[in-house]
């Protein structure tokens, strides 16, 4: 499998990219888990690592998509362009998180966003065509990215709704409510903000300065801990409290 080798990776980033690694990589990904050994093994054998240095474009929007990505390591914010020019943070992604797979559904076959790496970042790249192919024979897999697809629409909207309607504490709960595991669970819930602050207020449409005030204001109340990246949620009915009746 070809790599780019502009950079050097270090001792534990090389063991992420070990074959078995890729494989557990492009099998942690919904709608590519049901691969048998030969079709995974088929779709690899034309995928590359590609090495991304900090703020450097992994792609454009509406530049031809023959690449779908899986992010291996390091941090990735996809942005869409306005009409206007202007820039709007949609999400981050991290490992694991796929990057162009929504072109495969655009009838022009061209990235619907951009893409650009926040940190040193390695992406597996599949071919697009391949991609395609496999949704095409497989029905389990089919259906799954359309499953994944929804989801994706979904948050999308939540997100459209919130921008239009709530107020910066109804975002930042939203987007901390979304991060918790889904199902019921009692107790303390932890939420990994590995994202930097200027990038999570842009996805949340605010400034830096508000999002530390929001926090700051939710730890006084009681209602999260926080210690570096790690954000404990002590009391979730507490924190829907704050989107429902934060004005």
């Amino acid at each position: 499998m070809p790599m780019d080798t502009a950079q050097e990776p270090s001792s534990a980033t090389d063991l992420l990219l070990r074959p078995r690694h890729l494989r557990e990589l492009v099998r942690g990904v919904p709608w590519l888990g049901g691969l048998d050994d030969e079709a995974l093994e088929g779709l690899l054998k034309d995928a590359g690592v590609r090495t991304l240095a900090s703020r450097e474009w992994l792609f454009r929007q509406d530049a031809p998509a023959r690449r779908v990505y899986i992010v291996i390591n390091g941090l990735v914010r996809l942005v869409r362009s306005g009409r206007d020019g202007r820039l709007a943070t949609i999400r981050c992604v991290e490992r694991g998180g796929t990057l162009g797979e929504l072109s495969m559904v655009s009838g022009q076959g061209v990235y619907l966003y951009c893409a650009e790496a926040l940190r040193r970042t390695q992406v597996l790249a599949l071919p697009a065509t391949r991609c395609r192919e496999i949704l095409d024979r497989d029905p389990e897999c089919r259906a799954e990215f359309m499953s994944r697809l929804a989801l994706e629409l979904t948050d999308r909207l939540e997100d459209l709704a919130l921008l239009t309607q709530g107020d910066a504490m109804s975002r930042l709960v939203s987007y901390l409510l979304r991060q918790l595991p889904a199902g019921h669970h009692r107790g303390q819930q932890v939420v990994r903000l590995t994202i930097p602050k200027r990038w999570l207020a842009a996805q949340l449409a605010m400034t830096p300065e508000t999002l530390s005030r929001l926090l700051a204001r939710l730890r006084e109340e009681g209602v999260i801990s926080i210690d570096r990246q790690r954000l404990v949620v002590l009391d979730e009915h507490a924190l829907r409290d704050f989107m429902l009746d934060d004005d």
